[in-house]
Order: structure tokens, then sequence, then C-alpha cells
């Protein structure tokens, strides 16, 4: 395997690359080029703070809750099995990782060596690419980079460091030691030792070995317009066209006059952490700056010509192993001033105005401190004596990592009461639909779901669902004969698809279902499965009370509540949502498929696919119009327009809606559900790893049984039908037998013996589902 490691450090230009690699993963992966998602989505900060020296702590590790060594060294473990995971099942044969902090951020030796040794699992044919702007320029955008991130210093030091003979090593004496609680880092208050890229050059190939560096040239314009594609295929030796990116321009600068504002502010709030009386947070820091925004022209590089003329003969030594960079050109001399704020600026001003909030703050992280002091959160040792049995050495190194991580999962978030149903909810009257139009339809497809339909049906029905399109693929329970007998009913549209064609029945079902009628005049569009149940947590618990909350919403994302078997063992014949009531707690996002969501998409014709768990394809003419929400009723517009399928830190949102997902039910619905194999990935078999991944049992929600009533209501009005009724009793009836069938076979038995025996807590779970399933 050949590796290509970019490391920067211009962060805009290592933006926009990371976005076509990102949008090209597809492309790549069949040329045998892997981009991977597990050092991080688009930036692979993880291998940055896995390589980072443990005392010299960045922002990213301190406020991911990885600033203590121990966090650390599981962070540098589980980087390289996570990675490890993606190189074997990718099959490639080059790997590409980007990330412009180890360009910035790295300065010493043995953090090269450390990201040398964790690189030399995969491959020691490795080539080090940096993009390089002139160094006037490219000060001009770090600093005002810095600047938005705390930095009090004004940039005339930088210009006196360029008269020391040794740019680099003057550069780091200079630079502060960390001091986290007091908001310094030395990426963020230190002077950019990396432009001196001579120095660069030889760190880096002192470590990988001569020749391996490579420098591109970055003028402010690079990766703009759809061809940036291009300018990917030269850097790492892309042999085959990718296509075109979606075109873009160059980000605007920040206006000079903003940056004065935010750098005399950044001034004060230093020397009020340096008192040690208050805590600013950085997401509250961050608003600061947003809240003193002003208009105007950017930095004028110019200002820092001093530092083109510092390295000019150093960038011409360069040029003869690299040269792109002849195409750099230093601006032209400005005299160094710094901005005026305008309107009257004054920064002791906006600082009153946000001491409210500081205090505020200040107050919050008190007393969370002495809370933690008088009872501090109980920190495991090490997983339980039955789960170490069980777990894997893999699943036990992620247990310790996820122990002092950010990921540990819990359930302090959100506002629902989870434990108390409350009230039954009214029956809610069926609303009367406009002329020509088939209201909120779902559409799903099932195989071998016969005792789950008319609950699944009629619970749907209670809450505001007015159609249903169900596709069936080679059933043998009587889930397609109970589907026939609801269209006869006039309550849902059943069609085969026996004779699907591609990957998987379930995506060949969806597009069919855009050339059906019921679908082309429907309101709502929600594609979900028989297991998933719509659970809505605001007013009378229907839809119609949760779309009154988003007005504006033309996409909602549906988050998935994953509940466990909750100890039932046997087949029977009980609501599934009065039956399983244990689940995932709200925070929980390891492993991935914890927090996926379905999405509940408004008809107005922005997207021309659908999908499993969304839909894609939008139409650029609907860019600006699309709204997405989660299931707390927030904008998620940013993060899920074009693509994903799951929440994040950012997005996870459960207080209006959320979607029950039952994947298991009983244990001996488990084993049949085994044995059938699965809608979307027919190629995969569903063994304990997948038990192990959905049983969830350490929170309680029971908030959807104050749906039971009308449930039942709806259920028995639709069971009054002699000929369902029967169907339905000869489908459970099916299931029984199945069941008690597969006990017999050795290897189901067994598996439901050892399903029934995994005993872990969520934490637990999360570590063995991460290290166990090819998934995560």
């Amino acid at each position: 395997m050949r590796i290509y490691l970019h490391i920067g450090p211009d962060l805009a230009a290592t933006t926009r690359l990371q976005q076509v690699l990102e949008a090209k993963r597809g492309q790549l992966a069949q040329q045998g080029i892997l981009y991977p998602r597990s050092p991080g989505g688009a930036n692979h900060t993880r291998l940055f703070m896995a390589s980072s020296d443990p005392d010299r702590v960045d922002s990213l590790r301190f406020n991911r809750g990885l600033a203590a060594p121990e966090a650390q060294s599981a962070l540098y473990r589980e980087t390289i099995s996570d990675l490890t995971r993606e190189v074997v099942e990718s099959g490639a044969k080059v790997l590409i990782l980007s990330a412009a902090q180890l360009g910035t951020g790295l300065c010493h030796r043995a953090e090269l060596e450390r990201l040398r040794d964790l690189l030399g699992h995969f491959s020691q044919d490795i080539t080090i690419v940096s993009h390089v702007d002139d160094p006037a320029r490219a000060f001009a955008r770090h600093y005002a980079a810095q600047v938005f991130e705390g930095r009090a210093a004004l940039p005339d030091r930088e210009l006196e460091l360029a008269r020391a003979p040794d740019w680099w090593q003057a550069c780091l004496e200079a630079g502060p030691a960390p001091a986290p609680g007091k908001g310094v880092f030395p990426e963020v208050q230190g002077a950019p030792f990396w432009l001196d890229y001579h120095a660069l050059v030889a760190f880096w190939e002192d470590v990988f070995g001569p020749g391996t560096m490579r420098l591109r040239a970055c003028p402010p314009d690079l990766f703009s317009g759809s061809d940036a594609p291009e300018e990917l295929r030269a850097a790492f030796d892309i042999a085959e066209p990718i296509g075109k990116a979606d075109p873009v321009t160059a980000p605007d600068q920040p206006a000079a006059a903003w940056i004065t504002r935010a750098r005399r502010l950044n001034h004060l709030l230093m020397q009020m952490l340096a008192s040690g009386r208050y805590v600013v947070p950085r997401q509250l820091w961050r608003g600061f700056m947003t809240d003193m925004q002003v208009d105007g022209a950017p930095l004028e590089p110019g200002m820092f010509s001093p530092l083109s003329a510092r390295f000019a003969e150093p960038m011409a030594r360069l040029t003869l192993n690299h040269p792109g960079l002849a195409t750099l050109h230093a601006p032209e001399p400005a005299p160094l001033a710094e901005a005026d704020p305008t309107r009257g600026f004054r920064a002791t001003q906006y600082l009153l105005a946000f001491k409210y909030r500081i205090d505020r703050a200040t107050i919050a992280a008190r007393r969370a401190q002495r809370a933690k002091q008088a009872k501090p959160e109980p920190r495991p040792k090490g997983p339980s004596p039955e789960a170490r049995a069980i777990m894997p050495p893999a699943a036990i190194d992620k247990y310790n990592f996820l122990t002092t991580s950010p990921f540990r999962p819990h359930d302090r978030i959100g506002q629902v009461n989870e434990r108390d149903p409350g009230a039954p909810y009214d029956t809610a009257p069926p609303r009367t639909l406009p002329e020509g139009s088939s209201g909120r339809v779902i559409v799903g497809c099932m195989k071998n779901e016969a005792p789950y339909i008319v609950e699944w049906v009629a619970y749907h029905r209670a809450i505001g669902i007015e159609n249903f399109l169900i596709y069936t693929n080679d059933c043998s329970d009587g889930t397609s004969e109970i589907l026939e007998r609801l269209q006869e009913l006039g309550v849902l549209q059943h069609r085969s698809n026996d004779a699907w064609k591609g990957n998987s029945p379930q995506q060949h079902a969806l597009n069919k279902a855009l050339k059906e009628p019921v679908i082309r005049t429907a309101e709502w569009i929600i594609h979900i499965d028989v297991d998933e149940f719509i659970n809505v947590r605001c007013g009378n618990g229907t839809l119609d009370d949760f779309l009154a909350r988003v007005p504006d919403a033309t996409n909602v994302a549906m988050t998935w509540r994953l509940f466990g078997h909750n100890g039932v063992t046997d087949l029977a014949d009980d609501f599934v949502i009065d039956q399983f009531d244990t689940c995932a707690p709200k925070f929980c996002p390891k492993p991935h498929t914890a927090w996926g969501f379905k999405t509940m998409l408004r008809n107005n014709g922005a997207y021309a696919k659908l999908s499993c768990h969304r839909p894609n394809k939008l139409d650029p003419a609907f860019r600006e119009q699309v709204r997405w929400v989660n299931g707390s009723g927030q904008d998620m517009t940013k993060e899920a327009a074009e693509n994903g399928w799951r929440n994040s830190t950012k997005t996870i949102g459960y207080d209006l809606i959320q979607l029950n997902h039952y994947a298991l039910r009983s244990a001996e619905s488990f084993l049949v559900k085994r044995q059938r194999g699965r809608a979307l990935h027919v190629d995969r078999s569903i063994g304990l790893n997948y038990w192990i991944r959905m049983d969830w049992g350490d929170v309680r929600d029971v908030t959807i049984k104050r749906n039971v009533p009308r449930l039942r209501a709806e259920y028995d009005r639709l069971m009054q039908d002699d000929t369902l009724r029967d169907l339905h009793e000869t489908g459970l009836a099916w299931h029984r037998a199945k069941a008690a069938e597969l006990h017999g076979m050795p290897e189901f038995e067994d598996l439901y013996q050892q399903a029934l025996k995994v005993k872990l807590n969520e934490t637990e779970r999360v570590a063995y589902a991460l290290a166990l399933d090819m998934e995560s």
C-alpha cells in the first residue's frame, strides 16, 4: 500500500481539498484508493491528536476531553484499530490522509516519529504532500484564523521574529506553554514556525526519509471552480479521471476591522482568564466573535511582505525540487497598521455587554465542578468480570478509550421524562385531505413480518398517517396475503417486489415507488420499516402536533432509538410497543448506527431519489429552499441537505419526535430474523455482533405507551375482519413453528444461548460493537 499524507498547512486550501476528496470517495474507491472516515469524517484530526506531544495540549484535545496522556494513548490505539479495519475492508492499494493540523501543529521530532510509527502499521511507502502559498499571504490568512480562535498578540511579533537567524527555533522559543484553563494554546497564541518551508521539508524528511515530501503551490483561488479534481489528481498521482466537482469561489476573508475587534476583545478575555476568576467556554467565545462582525476590506497581505523577503532565498532553493512554487509571488509591500475597528468600537464596552453571559457561564462551570468534587462521576476501572469474560482484547481497548473520551454514552441530554408515560393520548380524528392528495404516505418493504403488520399499520394510522405503499419479496409466512387483505379493505396498497434487480430489493422498490400515484400526490413521504415506530413526543402525540411545531420544515431527520429485547424470550401475540421499553441512551455517538435517522420528506420536488435513510439528488434550484430539522425541531440543514444519514453531537435531538427501532423484538424473533436475512444488505448475515449492537437495556423509555389505548381501538377495528384476523393468526403460528424449528438446529440454538448470556452495560456494549461490528 502507498500512503499519501497531506499536511496542509493552508487551512482554506486543505478544507476545499477535503471537500473534493469526500465528494469523490466512491470514484476513488473504484480505483483502489481509500479516503477513510475513521480518523475524522473529512479532516483527519485524530491523526494529529494521537501524535502530538502528550504535554503539549492543543485546543482540539482539550475540547474533546483528550488532554490526559492516558486518554491520548487510548486514542492512538483506537485510531490504529479503526483505520486497520477500514483498510482491510476496502482492499485499497492507496491510502490518502489529510489534516491541516499536522503541518501547523507538529513541531517536535518525537511527534513525527509517533505519527510515522502509527502509519507504519500500514506501509513504509509514504509521500508527504503540502500546499503552500507565499509566506506573507499565508500568514495573513493564518493570523486571521488564529484571532478568531483567541489570539491576542499583534502581528508585528512575527515581523520581529523575521530578523532571527533561525525562524523555526525562534518561533518555538517565543511561543507560550499550554495553559488550557487560561485559554492558552501554542497553535493559537504562538507564531507559525512552519512558514519556513525549507525547514518544514527538512523537518519531515528527516523522519520520513529524503525526497518523501512534495510542495504544491497554493494561491488563494486553489480548488476554486469545477476543475478542482485536476489538482487532486496531480497532488496524489491519481491516474483515472474522477469527474468534476461542484464549482466554488475562494472563501471570503474576514474584514480587517472585524479582526481588530476580535483581537482587542481577546486581549481582555485573556486577562480575565489569567485571573482565575472566570470561565469562558469555547462556544461562548466564538459567539462573541460573531456578535462583533462588521464588513469591510480584508487584511492587506502586503503588510507582511517582510516575511516574503525573509524567505525569498529559501523559496528559490525549494523551487529547484518543487518547480510549481515558481508560480507564487509576493504581494506589493504595504505599511503595517492595525485596521480601524470602525463605529467607535471599544472592546471594554463589548466586554461589559458580554459580562452577564460570562458570569452565568462561570457560575454554571463552578457548580458543575463543585458537584463533581462532592460526588464525582464514577469512572469504571474496567469492564465487569462478566463482560471481560466475553469481550475480545480489541473491545477492552475500546472500552478504556471510551471511559475517558467525550464519546462515552449517557442519558443526560434532552428534556423529556421518559420513565413516566403520562396520561393516554386522545383519539385523533382523521384529516380531510384536499382533492387529489394522498396525504402523509409511508412507503416500506417487508419480508416475512406477518405477526407485526397489523399493529404497525394501526399505530401509524392512529397518529396521522393516511396511506401506505408496501412492497414485499419472497415471503412465505403470509405477509403478502395480509397486505393483500388490507388493500382490499382500503387501508393500504401492496406491490410484489419478487422480481427485484440490483444490489437490494429495498432500493429497487424505492426506485419504482416514485412512479406510483400514491407517492406522486403525497404531501409527506416517509420510508420506514415495520420494526420502526414514529414516536411523537409533543402535544397529543400526532404528526399534526409535531408539524405544527416545525411549520417551515421540508425534511425531518427522525433519529433511531434502539430498543433491546427487554428480557422477553418467547414470541408473543402482544403489542411490540408495549413489550419492549428498554433502549439505548440518548447520547450514544458510537457505534455509528445508534444515531442513524430516517427522513420524513415534504413532497415538493426538491430531491430526485429516495434511499433507505434519506432522499438524494437535490435539485440545485431548491438548494436555498430546503430546511432540515432534527427530532427537537432544531435546524440541521447545513449538515444534512446534501448527504449523511446519521446525527452528530451537533445535530442530535429527541425532544419532539424519535423513531423507536425494535430491531430484535423477542429473542425468538431475533432467531427468525437471523434465518431470514436482511432487506437492504442481502449478502450479510445477522449474527451475534448484530445482537450486541442492537440489544440495549440500560435506559427505560415508555413515552410511546401513551398511544396504546388508541392503538388498541384501531387494531381491534381492523381485526373485526375475520379474514384478516385468520391471516394474522396463521402468520403468527408460522413464526412460532419456525422458532421451534430453529431451536432444534445447533447453529441457531447456539446463537440463541450466546445472545442471552451477553450482559453488558452501555459503555461495554459500545466498545464491543465497535470491536466486532464490521459496519461500525
